[in-house]
């Protein structure tokens, strides 16, 4: 079991000040790896969430690396349709060089409706895009020089270096919970990255699904790795509402969940 924490790179507590006070201590303290959020456009949808000022998760996290040691670092998630995947692939791959071989690539498909407007990306075609934007990004980590016909992207002869410290590539955690996500997470993942889930749903939908869905596409099933938001309360809390994480104490410990490490 590996153990991280999520740091906030938005927010009017953020800052240079207490990024880096959060990722030292986190370190200090034994965490095996830091996580931070990505989104490009603070539209009003996002703002209501995640508020100004916001972080580039890339340009922070390679300024973390220079001032820690051992530390893993990472997106939960870095919104796959908002950059091309050229772009995503060599900043993953310097920073994962920059910080010998510490970085984690968090990936999803996003949900802010306003700020795919803003920056001009067909909301409805996320899930195709980020399929294929993943799967050029496994490429360019592999290959010195790369060429992709597809869909979405079309290029020649790109040469990809510096490549990845860690082989075969940085790890890749796939983020979401429906059968589109899941499916991604098999063919693409490293590991699965749920969020705001139930365990209820997670032994009897998400882990079967996932075991499902890799036994279709005959791949292994990928690692565990959810983000869970602590809650704390001495307030009872409606059962069908309580994610994981919420609540006054552990009342019982899912088996399908304890079977499957975290990263």
């Amino acid at each position: 079991m590996r153990i991280g924490v999520n740091i906030l790179n938005f927010g009017p507590g953020a800052n240079p000040a207490t990024l880096l006070g959060w990722v030292r201590q986190a370190e200090e303290l034994g965490y095996r790896f830091v996580m931070i959020s990505d989104h490009v456009a603070i539209t009003p949808d996002v703002q209501s969430q995640y508020p100004a000022p916001f972080y580039d998760p890339f340009v922070t996290l390679a300024w973390l690396a220079g001032v820690t040691e051992t530390v893993e670092m990472g997106t939960t998630v870095a919104i796959l349709p908002y950059r091309h995947p050229l772009l995503t692939a060599r900043m993953a791959a310097n920073i994962d060089q920059l910080s010998g071989g510490r970085f984690i690539l968090g990936v999803g498909v996003g949900w802010a409706k306003q700020e795919f407007a803003a920056l001009g990306i067909p909301f409805a075609q996320r899930g195709a895009l980020a399929n294929e934007y993943v799967a050029v990004i496994r490429k360019c980590w592999a290959e010195d020089v790369v060429s992709h016909d597809g869909q979405w992207v079309s290029f020649r002869d790109v040469h990809t270096g510096p490549r990845p410290v860690q082989s075969p590539h940085p790890p890749i955690w796939v983020g979401g919970s429906s059968e589109a996500a899941l499916r991604r997470a098999v063919r693409y993942g490293d590991a699965w990255h749920p969020i705001r889930f139930r365990m209820d749903w997670l032994e009897s939908t998400g882990l079967p699904g996932l075991q499902r869905i890799a036994e279709s596409e005959g791949a292994a099933v990928p690692a565990l790795c959810p983000r869970v938001n602590l809650r704390f309360t001495h307030l009872p809390m409606e059962e069908a509402k309580r994610f994981a994480g919420q609540g006054s104490g552990l009342r019982r410990r899912s088996a399908g969940y304890a079977r499957r490490p975290a990263w």
